[in-house]
């Protein structure tokens, strides 16, 4: 049987892994890490890791994704986001194992009004897009049998993400600003992890950089109404722009990805966001 490990394993991407798990128990042995188990920026741990657990693939979820914080913090960033990535490419290289990166629309700068291919320039506009391109790059140096999957604005049932932020504030606030001058495709991350199995499952593998989200894109105050919408929230949203808003780090004000290769390659269509953003907030509202 083969085994997969994942990394991040406590991060909102690795608890759907460990959602779907049991789906392929008969095919796959999960071998799941959290920083606690395993400290992927440790080259000498990493490798050891992977000589005891001998992983045929590794599903790389871990990642620093403060991105106003990695602003003051750079050195931390690109030490889990580039040197983690090349650590774990590095061992999956010895151990002849296929590496699953997964990246950001935020390597893009977002000038632009057309979707970005896999293939168009890049220019992250702060320090976790920087890191996040710099550990893509890492990772096909030291691995040619690495997928890399650049996804947007995950969210799910799990952890801390922009849907749980705004169920809850809806709750203690009557009226809130939105940014509505910045676009890009919500991704639900349950979405996302089933994509990586299939990709898994494929054969024969075709490696090199892809993206994937959900469809079509969409500004944070649309995404905002339609989460407000589907909770039956009362809520006043006002839209503003990013100037009103500032952060930190400059984000992308559109970073739309076209899916095509995807879909092409691995036969992997994507959801509609609106479909799977009412899949999550159905589980949310029973727990």
């Amino acid at each position: 049987m083969k085994k997969i490990l994942v990394t991040g394993a406590n991060g909102q991407l690795g608890n759907c892994f460990r959602k779907i798990a049991p789906d392929f128990e008969n095919r796959y042995e999960f071998i799941f890490a959290d920083s606690d188990l395993l400290d992927i920026t440790d080259f000498e741990k990493v490798l050891d890791f992977f000589e005891d657990y001998k992983p045929h693939y590794c599903i790389n979820a871990s990642a620093y994704t403060a991105v106003d914080l990695a602003e003051s913090e750079p050195e931390k960033a690109f030490s889990v986001n580039a040197g983690g990535a090349a650590n774990l490419a590095q061992a999956c290289a010895e151990q002849k194992a296929t590496l699953i990166h997964i990246s950001t629309d935020y390597v893009f700068e977002g000038d632009t009004n057309i979707s970005y291919d896999e293939d168009d320039f890049t220019a992250p506009q702060g320090v976790y897009g920087a890191s996040k391109l710099k550990g893509e790059e890492l990772a096909f140096e030291e691995n040619p049998k690495t997928v890399i999957l650049r996804t947007s604005w995950l969210y799910s049932e799990f952890n801390k993400n922009f849907v749980k932020t705004m169920l809850q504030l809806f709750t203690v606030k009557d009226e809130m600003g939105i940014v509505a001058d910045q676009f890009g495709q919500p991704t639900n991350a349950n979405d996302l992890a089933e994509a990586v199995m299939r990709i898994i499952e494929a054969e024969p593998k075709t490696y090199g950089i892809f993206h994937f989200s959900n469809y079509p894109e969409t500004t944070w105050f649309d995404f905002a109404e339609k989460i407000a919408e589907l909770a039956a929230s009362e809520i006043k949203l006002k839209p503003i722009t990013t100037a009103e808003f500032p952060t930190a780090a400059k984000r992308p004000q559109r970073s739309t990805m076209a899916l095509d290769k995807i879909e092409k390659v691995y036969g992997i269509e994507p959801k509609y966001w609106e479909n799977s953003l009412e899949e999550c907030i159905e589980i949310l509202q029973k727990q």
